[in-house]
């Protein structure tokens, strides 16, 4: 694979506790390509390994957040016999992969299309500015959505909405979508990145394995019918979390005060 160590289609910046990754292609809206993928794992990776960090911010440079896959680098490329320009650098699973780490939050200040807005729905939480147009408009490519977007999609807005949003591949702007759920929030422009970092500082201050496990719980109890098995996880997770000296040196904290 690439050596992606030296990135070239995205920024890390470090404020504080928190990691703020920019994709870096703003003359083609942030376009998605494979390289892209495999600097941001790499990134998000780094990032859920260093102990000074509690949670990763993702947006894009200049006036876009991402506007889905690069169509001359990605698509025609295919279409021409290249079998690996829609393949992933990493291989690594995308969705577990950010279901897995530390919280991650999208700061979406322009146009997230196709992957540019499925690559988002597992994030914890999605800030989106004002005016910021969203599509998973791959119906109108000749394509199917990605990225377990057909469970991610209905599972923040709804099977009524999610159907006409891929069935039309309709776009809207983030008014719209905070009132569909499609995001979380909708902040002036100019304040998205700033708002971002402070949710996810708001998530990274408390302790890093009852995070983790509060979104493999999240993550596995969305769909199961059976409720017996929702608590049985729940108390198993609960179990580790007695034992552990966050809990301990938390109760501590209540009992001095």
């Amino acid at each position: 694979m690439t050596d992606v160590s030296e990135y070239e289609q995205i920024v890390r910046e470090q404020r504080d506790d928190v990691v703020v990754l920019t994709l870096n292609r703003p003359e083609r809206l942030n376009a998605w390509t494979p390289r892209m993928s495999a600097e941001l794992v790499h990134a998000i990776e780094a990032a859920d390994a260093d102990p000074t960090v509690g949670a990763v911010v993702v947006t894009g440079a200049g006036r876009g957040f991402c506007a889905g896959a690069d169509v001359e680098a990605v698509f025609e490329a295919q279409i021409q016999g290249d079998a690996t320009a829609a393949v992933p650098e990493d291989r690594r699973d995308w969705v577990a992969l950010v279901r897995t780490t530390k919280p991650i939050v999208a700061a979406v200040n322009g146009p997230a299309i196709g992957v540019g807005l499925t690559m988002i729905l597992p994030f914890d939480r999605i800030v989106a500015a004002e005016g910021a147009k969203l599509s998973v408009r791959f119906v109108q490519m000749g394509l199917v959505p990605e990225l377990a977007s057909s469970r991610f999609l209905p599972a923040r807005c709804g099977w009524g909405a999610a159907s006409d949003l891929m069935l039309s591949g309709r776009t809207i702007e983030a008014e719209e979508a905070l009132a569909l759920g499609l995001v979380d929030e909708v902040v002036p422009a100019p304040d998205v990145v700033a708002v971002a970092v402070e949710r996810a500082r708001s998530y990274g201050a408390n302790p890093t394995p009852q995070l983790r496990w509060i979104k493999e719980l999240l993550t596995q109890n969305a769909v199961e019918a059976d409720t017996a098995a929702v608590q049985g996880r729940e108390l198993a997770a609960l179990e580790r979390a007695y034992a552990t000296q966050e809990h301990k040196d938390a109760v501590a904290r209540f009992l001095a005060r």
